[in-house]
């Protein structure tokens, strides 16, 4: 048997959050950075530097700055003036629907539970996920919490209270899952349900000890 099958009953949530990359969509920096250097007739590694890694990608994550000012610093440190659209696009074309978790979905929908998005993420890649490319984001969610809306990004406890606001629950009626460990420690830090992704099949077991059924 499960161990989590062997402890008490947990409690059944009133709402379901899922993060979005590599639990919803899967997605490939290293795609990203590949493309927007081709664009920009720069280095990889120069793209990595200062798209990915440096204080300003996280700016604008947490919404401190808009993709033009990105843009504008990512011409300013290359010294290069590449097509605006041509590098945004270059820089969000990396996603891919996690096609194993559409069942999921599909049938949480169908049953009528409750359920969001809770997700790091900046304008640029939600634009491009929101766009209609991908039939159920965002349409088969009730809630959609972004850090670079909400102007703070996990584990902060702001962008927690506001998924909680926004859901229109307590906390603890809350059930979370994202990929990253110290993300969902976050969230049970905030009073959340919550429990890391590392596959489907965990999740979906994840779900059925709190009381929801799933034919997975």
């Amino acid at each position: 048997m499960h161990p989590l099958l062997m402890k008490d009953p947990m409690l059944t949530p009133s709402f379901i959050y899922f993060d979005l990359g590599n639990v919803l969509v899967n997605f490939s920096h290293e795609l990203g950075c590949a493309q927007m250097a081709e664009v920009a007739g720069v280095s990889v590694d120069d793209v990595r530097r200062f798209a990915y890694d440096s204080p300003m990608a996280e700016r604008y994550e947490r919404g401190e700055i808009s993709t033009r000012d990105f843009y504008d610093f990512f011409c300013e440190q290359t010294k290069t003036t590449p097509d605006y659209e041509r590098l945004i696009t270059a820089g969000s074309d990396i996603f891919t629907i996690n096609t194993p978790i559409l069942p999921i979905i599909a049938q949480l929908r169908q049953r009528g539970w409750r359920t969001g998005i809770l997700s790091n993420t900046c304008d640029m890649h939600w634009q491009w996920l929101a766009s209609g490319r991908y039939a159920i984001i965002p349409a088969y969610f009730d809630v959609v919490i972004l850090s670079f809306e909400v102007g703070a990004a996990k584990p902060d406890p702001k962008i927690f209270t506001a998924a909680a606001e926004s859901a229109g629950v307590a906390p603890e009626e809350i059930f979370y899952t994202d990929d990253i460990a110290g993300h969902s420690d976050g969230a049970r830090r905030a009073g959340f349900d919550a429990e890391q992704c590392t596959s489907v099949g965990k999740l979906a077991m994840d779900l059925r000890v709190r009381g929801i059924e799933l034919t997975f």
